[in-house]
């Protein structure tokens, strides 16, 4: 592939989608992704920087020119072999990474132009590896003899696995649900992450080594320290992520056809609930929805509920403007697109129902005031302003919390007052517990995919310098 002579000027390359109008109605992936030959126009706009910026921009330091650079030559694989040193979970990460605020917002190229779309050409590569045939083998290092136990099989937990595994570690994850993946599993549809790419993810660890046992409930069936004094492991993580889901606190809520997005997301995704009754797990037939929020989940929950078989129209309630939407800039005009029907500056304030069963939602219009901590304007409440939606489903994506089982378990882990594990050193990710470290949305909060997976990766360095320390 000849080298651009003018990365500024050439366009970037868009990858073809699924028309909206079809894509509406079924579950397969809109992006329908690169060819190889729109891969290497796209990675030949890399001027190869001499101090690439992306790489800071990237939370978990891909060498991004390095992978670019196999790409444009047309070394697929081997670019795949660049990006795994880092990243575990490429296919993933590739799909929902929000490259347009990391690396792709420091691609020096989008000064002047449009950004390397590197998010789109990780995608490419990991899909390439998965449907071709790679005969490199894994790498393996010499045991240490040490055990880490990993608790939760989400972003955080897997890539803490993935790098411990390759370090010589016996690695194994303790899952509570029946599948792994945490988030990456129960919380994004199907048509943004693919179920065989996330097991195909699951698959490169396990041949690393890691060993997932799901069903498996730390704080129930064992504590930390049955997993430490009996089970023999040297170190912990944990990784439970934030899966409580907050609520409006309003009339109404107790309604039948009132969901938590967690809930709803999970039911769909997890258990096929779409696909009723192949899966008899159903959900049942509504005809119109009001999706409450504006992140990301929101977003989600209002695609997926579009594409179920009896859905007529479905809503998102939003009590600032599009502006201030907190969801990815792609995925806010995926939804326009796909006919989602937006109210801005809008807040419930009631449920009504019929016979047990929602029947409308009332909501009061807002406006925007000064800044809040956020940074983003505070919505206050306009008098007398009350108005009502007809809608037989209501799904509340506000945000969730943490689970307080495995704290409430182990009296000698801090928490802050929502829950989340505070860690006494953020550089590795240590507890106030020795050989107990913790990362993702259990110490933060609900974040992205990638910032969990940084947290892990940091934790993956501290427990090995911890369990180093000791003899076999």
């Amino acid at each position: 592939m000849k080298k651009d002579a003018q990365p500024y000027k050439t366009p970037r390359t868009h990858a073809p989608e699924q028309n909206p109008e079809k894509r509406r109605k079924n579950f397969q992936e809109v992006s329908l992704g690169y060819t190889p030959a729109m891969a290497q126009l796209e990675a030949s706009r890399c001027i190869q920087c001499k101090k690439p910026k992306c790489v800071i921009g990237c939370p978990v330091r891909v060498a991004i020119p390095d992978f670019l650079e196999q790409v444009a030559k047309g070394n697929f694989l081997e670019a795949a072999h660049i990006i795994k040193e880092s990243n575990p979970l490429p296919g993933v990460t590739g799909r929902v990474c929000p490259q347009e605020d990391q690396c792709e917002k420091h691609c020096v190229i989008g000064i002047k132009g449009e950004p390397l779309a590197i998010g789109k050409l990780e995608r490419f590569v990991a899909d390439y590896e998965r449907t071709h045939q790679d005969l490199k083998p894994i790498e393996t290092v010499p045991s240490t003899g040490k055990k880490i136990a990993i608790i939760g099989a989400g972003p955080a937990g897997l890539a803490t696995a993935g790098d411990l595994a390759k370090l010589g570690h016996e690695v194994v994850i303790f899952e509570a649900l029946h599948k792994p993946g945490g988030v990456l599993f129960y919380g994004i549809p199907e048509f943004r992450l693919p179920k065989e790419i996330l097991e195909a993810e699951l698959d490169y660890l396990k041949r690393l080594g890691v060993e997932i046992k799901v069903n498996y409930v730390i704080g129930k069936i064992k504590s930390l320290d049955e997993l430490m004094k009996e089970d023999g492991f040297n170190a912990i993580f944990i990784g439970t992520g934030a899966g409580l889901p907050y609520f409006l606190d309003i009339p109404g809520e107790n309604l039948n056809g009132v969901y938590s997005a967690n809930e709803f997301l999970t039911r769909i995704n997890l258990m096929h609930a779409w696909e009723f009754p192949v899966f008899d797990t159903p959900i049942h037939h509504h005809k119109i929805f009001a999706v409450i929020g504006g992140g990301n989940t929101a977003l989600d929950a209002a695609r997926t509920a579009l594409r179920l078989a009896t859905t007529e129209k479905v809503m998102l309630v939003y009590r600032r403007s599009r502006e201030e939407l907190p969801a990815r800039k792609e995925e806010i005009e995926h939804a326009e697109a796909e006919g989602i029907e937006f109210h801005y500056l809008a807040s419930p304030i009631d449920i009504k129902g019929t016979n047990g069963w929602v029947s409308k939602i009332v909501c009061e219009k807002m406006e925007l005031g000064e800044p809040d901590a956020s940074g983003r304007k505070q919505p206050h409440s306009l008098h007398n302003s009350a108005f009502t939606l007809t809608t037989d489903s209501v799904i509340i994506a506000l945000g969730s919390g943490v689970n307080p089982l495995i704290a409430k378990s182990s009296s000698d882990i801090k928490t802050d007052h929502h829950g989340h594990i505070e860690v006494a050193d953020p550089n590795i990710n240590l507890t106030s517990r020795p050989g107990v470290f913790a990362g993702g949305d259990i110490v933060t909060g609900a974040a992205t995919v990638i910032s969990a997976m940084e947290a892990g990766k940091k934790a993956a360095q501290g427990i090995h310098q911890y369990v180093m320390k000791f003899e076999v």
